[in-house]
């Protein structure tokens, strides 16, 4: 009687475990050990780059590294910025691991961010009334703003089969252009001033009223710890657990892992992958709506007054890039959105010693690719040991 030996098992792609063990996803450890001797390379050649550039620019590059670690971690409202940076990248960067753990690619935050404030705000001066339930009605309105963004590629997914890559991305530009032209007009969003005012009404809305204010953990002389944190924390917290644990976590993975697949066990793509997008547009659309309710209050060309600069200024962007080094795990996102707080803190600081902008834009920009670039090369170098594999057993 002959003996069928066993398929080998099939190794699961980079950010992905094995269906039949759950959550554990296991690092080798020489895969750990290469991706520790990467990060410290990247960041010391990004050091090296960023402390040539400043010097070549007149600044003293000990006096620069300084000023980013002061201004990031260096006191009470150093900490407590970071901390409020950080929690609004997270909040995107959850959303984004759950669609990059559907196979898909959400490259749109940044317009569902955006156009999920946007909904906040008219829904937020709508209301007769202010106080915790008109901020959640506001938050509620945020992240159905950022879903309903997200349903456009998602339906364009699923029906017509255009990738969601290029019509998130493109939605980013119209949702900018909307919000430009609701605070431009009278009739829609743009801020009321009085007939006799010598002001003319500016490319803004009204304030909410400071009642739609969130809460702070902490508020003292020159910081404001916004509970923001707390909720990114528990978003996070929540979505790793049902990824790893619950029966739409495993549908999920699964058809992350192999579409084909669960189609046959009856997984339906428009339910599992659809949702999924519109679940990162609804994340995105709330971290518009805690940034709305926790410091800005007003919309203004899509933010732009303020700390926040314009429109997101990159919130988005930087969800999607936490994502990705975080392995778009939802549980180390938050250690990693806290780094891109620290970076965006730091920063801010840095600008007002009197480096250039686009100095401090440069700067942060290399520390960004030197932590990201390890887990691009790891994720590169698993597909091809993959594609190997599958080619020794064909």
């Amino acid at each position: 009687m002959s003996v069928t030996a066993p398929a080998p098992e099939r190794e699961a792609p980079p950010g992905e475990e094995s269906l039949s063990q759950g959550p554990a996803w296991r690092t080798t450890a020489s895969d750990a050990a290469l991706f520790t001797l990467l990060l410290v390379i990247c960041i010391g050649i990004a050091l090296g780059l960023a402390s040539a550039l400043v010097a070549v620019t007149g600044s003293s590059p000990g006096e620069v590294w300084e000023a980013m670690i002061q201004g990031s971690v260096g006191s009470t409202p150093a900490i407590t910025s970071t901390l409020n940076h950080g929690a609004i990248t997270l909040v995107v960067a959850v959303g984004a691991c759950i669609a990059f753990r559907a196979g898909l690619v959400n490259i749109g935050p940044e317009g569902q961010l955006t156009f999920g404030a946007l909904m906040g705000t008219t829904v937020g001066l709508a209301l007769p009334f202010e106080g915790g339930f008109a901020i959640l009605l506001v938050l509620l309105a945020a992240a159905a703003g950022g879903a309903v963004w997200a349903l456009v590629p998602a339906i364009l997914k699923y029906w017509r089969g255009v990738s969601e890559v290029v019509t998130t991305l493109l939605l980013n530009f119209v949702a900018f252009q909307t919000v430009s032209f609701a605070v431009n007009r009278t009739y829609l969003l743009q801020e009321t001033v009085p007939a006799d005012s010598p002001v003319a009404a500016q490319p803004q809305s009204d304030r909410l009223p400071e009642g739609d204010r969130l809460g702070a953990l902490a508020d003292g002389v020159g910081y404001r710890l916004q509970i923001t944190i707390v909720i990114a924390v528990v978003l996070a917290l929540v979505a790793a657990f049902l990824i790893a644990r619950s029966p739409w976590g495993l549908r999920l993975r699964m058809f992350g892992f192999n579409p084909h697949i669960a189609r046959r066990v009856g997984a339906k793509p428009g339910r599992i992958g659809g949702g999924a997008l519109l679940l990162a547009g609804a994340f995105a659309g709330l971290a518009g709506g805690l940034l709305l309710t926790g410091v800005v209050l007003r919309m203004q060309g899509g933010f732009s007054s303020g700390v926040y600069g314009s429109f997101s200024n990159n919130f988005g962007w930087e969800g999607l890039l936490a994502a990705l080094v975080a392995r778009f795990r939802p549980l180390y996102a938050i250690p990693v959105a806290i780094f891109f707080g620290a970076l965006r803190a730091g920063g801010g600081v840095l600008a007002s010693t009197g480096v250039d902008s686009s100095i401090v834009g440069v700067v942060q920009a290399l520390v960004v690719l030197a932590v990201t670039l390890p887990a691009v090369l790891l994720q590169v170098r698993a597909r091809r040991r993959q594609a190997a594999m599958q080619r020794e057993r064909t």
